[in-house]
């Protein structure tokens, strides 16, 4: 069952999700900064990825420094810059314009990798879906197969689906580790809308029938352990997907279809696309 935490995007308070409180491997933090002020982040054993929602940032990376990070002025405008910051580094964020954004993610990591930057033209899109099978959306992963082999078990992607449209669909689960079949992925999804007084659902299920289903609406972020987890969004509101995926055992996500659904497969275009890109 998804763990549902829930914020109120008008409270000035931020939201963590961290692996010792919330989740297993996953971590993550939402920052809201005012001009020339400034937080800063060191966790143990998490590598940590910077993603600047809107807004414009300077990053120290202990003693790299990342000037001018971030080139949009909200979720919707652009492909997003982002900083990786590796693992067991002092990070200190300071905004360089009048309001500024920034999603901090993670994933339990004991090895040591170093900073660098991914700028908006190393984020790979992937189109999936159509509108005609109400599945259309589009990934775009910021630390995926551009980081391999300077990175952990991090992957970090944002997803944007149509209105009305469902998106980790056809329903797929990663909560096993038996390749190449499936491996094992804990996942936390944070969720906008646009405008942003849409909603839409949550599903998450098992063979056993257990099965929960959650409204989702502008702010909320859900931590996804175990089972199927397909989402859809009301019809004339799109949806935004803050994802992040964190292997237990290794890099690779291998995604299995519930198999009374694998009749989609090959019915919703982009779905052979969507796996590769996260291997």
């Amino acid at each position: 069952m998804p763990l549902h935490i829930q914020e109120t995007l008008s409270q000035p308070e931020n939201l963590t999700v961290h692996p010792s409180k919330n989740a297993s491997l996953c971590y993550f933090k939402q920052l809201r900064l005012i001009q020339k002020s400034s937080v800063t982040i060191k966790e143990k054993d998490i590598e940590l990825l910077c993603v600047v929602l809107s807004g414009i940032v300077t990053i120290h990376v202990d003693k790299q420094v990342f000037e001018s990070v971030g080139t949009r002025k909200d979720i919707w405008s652009g492909k997003a810059d982002s900083v990786y910051a590796g693992t067991n580094s002092t990070i200190t964020i300071t905004a360089s314009s009048e309001h500024a954004e920034v999603a901090i993610s993670g994933a339990v990591c004991k090895d040591n990798y170093q900073a660098f930057r991914i700028t908006p033209d190393e984020v790979h899109m992937v189109d999936v879906g159509s509108n005609e099978t109400h599945s259309h959306r589009r990934i775009f992963h910021i630390l995926g197969q551009n980081a391999a082999g300077r990175a952990g078990n991090l992957l970090v992607s944002e997803l944007y689906a149509d209105p009305g449209c469902w998106s980790g669909y056809p329903p797929h689960k990663h909560d096993t580790e038996r390749p190449p079949q499936e491996t094992d992925f804990e996942e936390v999804y944070h969720y906008r809308f646009n405008p942003s007084t849409g909603f839409g659902a949550q599903f998450c299920y098992n063979d056993s029938n257990q099965s929960s289903v959650v409204k989702t609406q502008h702010g909320d972020t859900f931590i996804v352990e175990k089972g199927y987890h397909p989402t859809v969004t009301s019809p004339g509101h799109q949806s935004y997907i803050f994802t992040i995926l964190a292997g237990r055992h290794q890099r690779s996500l291998i995604q299995f279809f519930e198999p009374k659904h694998t009749h989609l497969m090959s019915a919703i275009p982009g779905i052979q696309a969507m796996r590769d890109k996260f291997k």
